[in-house]
């Protein structure tokens, strides 16, 4: 029988998972370990609850059902006994395997980390591009697969990996299907070239730019909320961020910036999944410094350090200045190491870590900046003006025996004014 859970005054079903992987030989104990940890996770944050775990030591992946023989009978036991309602794989399965494992399983229904992770897109895209994104990535990741799903696809009644496309019943039809993508895709490329020319402006303003980068559930949205004062989704839940929020901050001198929380990262995301995001991950390329949270207290951070650095490096945008933030500092047991410099621990619960954090921005900017001493007529307002806006002024004042302001501060070696420290 399936729990409901009362949430907000509405029945949610909860499905019922087993979960079956298989480690391979070549495959590190911690690392497989770590990502069934994960897979475990994201069922919970896709709104199921997991009953069962199958795991298989093979030398391979078995090309015909993803695990061996006995291992299919023992998971058609368990669906019996435990009324599963959704398996789900930990790694992606072809179509072949999805139809023989759905002729086995008695056409239970049957999905992989890969569609799982769509799933959750799905639930937490609240804009319109965001919305456009997730479902091109579904259709992609969907199509090649609907021979392998078949009968299993038709009885998806709209739980875990059906979301969005699925609830269409697009899968029926190829064609349809495929029209369906070439249209998401013209609409994306209006909103692409919008975003363009909001970047494009942004950058004509000389307005400095940060994003906010990490491992999903590193704490990146409370560290933004409590930057900025905005209220945006903070769960313990992976990928509680979906889209892209940006806001301004003021670092201790005075210097505005903004600010951008972005979608959190994760091992083995979906290659249609960081296809289809280009443009919201862009936020990033586009940025002129990065904060990377990272959860200080995980086991796996070293690991979830490099998935960051990896997906940075795909992008272009490991060239980009970047402070580590080591995060949940409360939580750490031990000393911790940092992997990674220039970096700061914090507790993002705590306003004198998060004082420090802003504090600490500022350093590194100034470490990386030219510094200047500038002497400016009475009538030059406008240059002094921009200066308190777009650099770090430490000291100005009047001098009145020279008549002329004395501002003294740090600017990026790139910025436009630098023709003013030449004079």
């Amino acid at each position: 029988m399936n729990l409901h859970l009362l949430i907000k005054g509405v029945a949610i079903l909860t499905e019922h998972i087993l979960i079956m992987a298989v480690k391979k030989a070549d495959q590190d104990e911690r690392q497989f370990e770590s990502s069934l940890g994960e897979l475990v996770s994201l069922s919970q944050t896709a709104g199921g609850t997991v009953e069962k775990i199958v795991t298989q030591n093979r030398q391979n992946i078995h090309p015909a059902t993803y695990i061996g023989e006995g291992k299919v009978n023992e998971i058609k036991q368990l669906i019996e006994e435990h009324n599963i309602d959704l398996v789900i794989s930990n790694d992606e399965l072809s179509p072949g395997q999805l139809r023989n494992l759905g002729e086995r399983l008695d056409q239970i229904p049957i999905i992989d980390r890969n569609q799982l992770i769509l799933d959750i897109f799905a639930q937490r895209a609240k804009t319109r591009e965001g919305q456009l994104q997730v479902e091109l990535a579904q259709l992609e990741y969907t199509l090649p697969r609907l021979y392998g799903q078949g009968l299993v696809l038709s009885r998806l009644g709209g739980g875990i990996g059906t979301r969005g496309p699925g609830e269409t019943k697009l899968e029926t039809d190829q064609r349809h299907i495929r029209r369906k993508i070439v249209d998401i895709k013209r609409r994306l490329d209006t909103v692409v070239k919008q975003r363009e020319q909001y970047r494009k402006r942004r950058k004509q303003n000389n307005v400095f730019q940060i994003a906010i980068v990490g491992y999903t559930n590193a704490g990146k949205s409370t560290i933004f909320n409590r930057l900025t004062d905005s209220v945006t989704l903070e769960e313990d839940l992976l990928f509680a961020t979906l889209d892209p929020l940006t806001r301004t901050i003021q670092l201790p001198s005075g210097f505005k910036t903004l600010i951008t929380d972005t979608v959190g990262f994760i091992q083995d995301l979906p290659t249609t999944l960081v296809a289809s995001f280009r443009s919201t991950l862009e936020e990033v390329t586009e940025a002129d410094f990065i904060i990377h949270v990272v959860d200080g207290s995980h086991p796996d951070r070293a690991q979830h350090e490099d998935t960051v650095k990896q997906l940075l490096e795909e992008l272009d945008a490991h060239h980009i200045p970047m402070l580590t933030v080591y995060n949940k500092k409360d939580l750490i047991k031990g000393d911790l190491i940092p992997t990674s410099h220039p970096y700061i621990t914090i507790s993002a619960l705590s306003n004198e870590d998060l004082h420090r954090l802003i504090q600490k921005i500022e350093d590194v900017l100034i470490a990386k900046w030219d510094m200047y001493e500038l002497y400016l007529d009475p009538s030059e307002g406008k240059a002094l003006h921009q200066l308190s806006m777009e650099s770090i002024v430490k000291e100005q004042k009047f001098d009145p025996h020279l008549n002329k302001y004395v501002v003294k501060g740090y600017i990026r070696k790139e910025h436009p004014l630098q023709y003013m420290l030449q004079l």
